[in-house]
């Protein structure tokens, strides 16, 4: 257990950035974090790692972080685990904050449990829903002195995504979490917000542990990624055939969007993993989700249900995605889908 847990406080979140640029999860963090900070009455605090990276702090302001805790250093140029591990880790013993969030992205998979670890603290990963709220929810019958406030409340898919579990970390702190990409709202950037930069530093050793990076190889691939789409028409089995997303296309470009996928449109090697919507996929939130041929498992649900708009077609009218959509066509897709998009180049 932490002792004199009333020492942390503040909402702290990785505000992960590559290349010297902001990634959008740092931003969705700090935008969640503001409000679980408001619930706190507390401040935000974002941490930035990085080499030349001050630039990025002004920014962080901007978006609405009270805090920004800069590390600057040349040996932290690229991600690395040992010198970013170091720095973080170096960071909450120092801070000591009460919540800590870190992006579910490849660098904040491998980065949050060492962090965590090291700090001796619990890691709920991979979370779609944060809250602040009690633990246990409902108070045990006799117990109910024992029932604790202001917890920071975990949301994660779990068991294939067949079942929504809540934790908390009662007992250890920070309460610590990675947080998938995509499912909160950033924060509005305003011009000339300012955020108190403090600059810290642990010192780095470079010894056995610390990788040496040779070379790096960018992915020259220039697809468009289905997280910026304002606009998704998704796919699933029921489409039949990979030539059949031809009516999908179709579509797409006469909405100015763009096609997505499910899971089983991918393990059938009709669509790349990039374009795959759900627990295992990317998580979306278009103006406008077209779902089509697509029953609505609650795994896909998870990379969705957050859309403004969602229109389901499906053959299937007992077909689960129609509990989530607010328009439903039951029918064939193959004669639909045509004249829909027939009917919106007529526009």
């Amino acid at each position: 257990m932490t002792e004199n847990k009333e020492e942390y406080k503040g909402v702290f979140v990785f505000a992960q950035q590559v290349d010297n640029k902001l990634s959008n999860i740092a931003l969705e963090l700090v935008g969640k974090g503001k409000l679980l900070a408001k619930d706190l009455d507390t401040q935000l605090t974002a941490v930035l790692i990085g080499s030349d990276v001050k630039d990025l702090a002004v920014e962080l302001g901007e978006y609405g972080a009270d805090r920004v805790i800069l590390i600057d250093d040349p040996e932290l140029k690229d991600y690395r685990t040992e010198p970013y591990a170091h720095a973080l880790a170096s960071t909450i013993k120092k801070f000591k904050p009460d919540v800590m969030l870190v992006g579910a992205t490849a660098i904040g998979r491998d980065l949050g449990p060492r962090v965590s670890a090291r700090v001796h603290t619990g890691l709920t990963a991979d979370c779609t829903q944060l809250e602040i709220g009690d633990f246990p929810l409902k108070p045990v019958p006799g117990h109910e002195s024992e029932q604790l406030h202001k917890q920071l409340l975990m949301t994660r898919p779990a068991f294939g995504g067949n079942t929504i579990a809540t934790i908390a970390c009662p007992d250890y702190r920070p309460q610590m979490a990675t947080v998938r990409s995509g499912v909160m709202q950033k924060s509005e950037k305003v011009a000339g917000r300012q955020a108190e930069i403090v600059e810290f530093n642990p010192g780095f050793t470079p010894d056995r542990k610390y990788v040496q990076i040779l070379e790096i190889i960018k992915d020259t691939k220039k697809t468009a990624d289905i997280m910026d789409a304002k606009i998704l028409v998704s796919g699933g089995r029921g489409v039949g055939s990979p030539e059949n997303f031809k009516i999908l296309d179709d579509l797409a470009a006469a909405l100015g969007g763009m096609v997505s996928c499910s899971r089983a449109v991918v393990d059938a090697g009709w669509k790349p993993k990039e374009l795959q919507v759900g627990q295992t996929g990317k998580t979306v939130r278009p103006h406008v989700y077209f779902a089509i041929g697509i029953s609505g498992a609650i795994q896909h649900l998870a990379g969705m249900e957050e859309s403004d708009i969602i229109i389901a077609i499906n053959k299937d009218e007992s077909a689960p995605i129609f509990d989530v959509a607010d328009y439903g066509i039951v029918g064939d897709l193959n004669k639909i889908v045509p004249k829909l998009t027939e009917a919106i180049k007529a526009l």
